[in-house]
């Protein structure tokens, strides 16, 4: 798998994720590329299921804000397109609006 596939996969759900970290791991040249990208899919995996649990607990107790639940989940789908897009295009650039959270959390190169 070339690193920009990897990249992009890494997007596609915790599944890909785990797929793109096992093929990064095999291959002898680590790319930044692919690190990078790593590193900001899991943090927008980690904080979409953090959000996702948090505004259900919220539905619960409040259920006319079942529309902020279904905002929170289009912004994370948007924010996962706009990651595979700069994957595809080989830029190392952050997520808009929370991806500065995740950079330099997460190092995979090791």
């Amino acid at each position: 798998m070339t690193n920009k596939s990897m990249a992009i996969v890494s997007y596609i759900t915790i599944i890909g994720w785990v797929i793109s970290y096992l093929e990064y791991k095999k291959s002898t040249e680590k790319s930044a590329l692919v690190n990078y990208h790593l590193g900001q899919s899991l943090g927008l995996i980690i904080l979409s299921f953090i959000l996702g649990i948090a505004i259900s607990i919220l539905t619960m107790l409040i259920p006319a804000l079942g529309i902020v639940s279904m905002v929170v989940g289009i912004l994370s789908i948007i924010l996962l397109l706009m990651g595979i897009i700069a994957a595809s295009n080989e830029a190392i650039k952050p997520l808009p609006v929370v991806g500065k959270l995740f950079e330099g959390k997460f190092d995979f190169s090791k």
